[in-house]
């Protein structure tokens, strides 16, 4: 599978994730292991590097799995705001600036430190959240080859309406078909 179009920087409010098949953006603990080894098409992180203006995570992200690690392996360089409720906690790391605010207005302070580039937002939660207010241009997923069973989930809103998508591509229809089969003798895969 190819993606549609280069990304390019308009100043527009991504969620952008890698995502299991069956819908996990990290496993248990916000355990990224599941990208181990995963491929890209070439120059799919150089787009993300060039685009991005400013990172929204969320805050049980950030201790867990972000910490002080950059963003496509330490090549971006820019600011990340982390949304929490609990400022007084927080542990200091460069370019990480905490806020505890209203999302809407956590999402303004990205936008104007974007500088006319793109906010790309790292949590689940927080997108839910701006999902909800109408806030969100794009949801960017990079579908992984793997069912983790368990973990974070995209979107996990028991009774929530449902939120109609359109594709953003060259592609006139509304639906993807994927095929996998389960890898035979890798550790973890069905049937040992």
């Amino acid at each position: 599978m190819t993606d549609p179009t280069p990304q390019t920087a308009s100043g527009k409010v991504l969620l952008h994730f890698a995502m299991s098949v069956d819908g996990f953006v990290a496993g248990p603990a916000h355990s990224m292991d599941f990208l181990a080894g995963a491929g890209n098409r070439p120059g799919l992180i150089d787009e993300y590097v060039a685009t991005t203006g400013a990172v929204l995570a969320g805050r049980q992200g950030f201790d867990s799995a972000i910490g002080d690690s950059r963003p496509y392996g330490g090549a971006w360089e820019g600011p990340i705001f982390v949304l929490t409720h609990h400022l007084e906690d927080a542990r200091p790391a460069p370019d990480i600036t905490f806020l505890s605010c209203p999302v809407e207005e956590a999402l303004e302070i990205a936008l104007d430190a974007a500088d006319g580039k793109n906010v790309e937002v790292f949590s689940p939660t927080i997108g839910r959240q701006l999902l909800a207010l109408g806030l969100v241009d794009e949801i960017d997923l990079h579908l992984m080859p793997v069912l983790l069973g368990d973990g974070i989930r995209l979107y996990d809103v028991p009774g929530a309406e449902l939120v109609p998508l359109e594709l953003d591509g060259p592609e006139p229809r509304q639906s993807v078909g994927l095929r996998y089969r389960p890898r035979r003798g890798a550790s973890g895969s069905a049937g040992g």
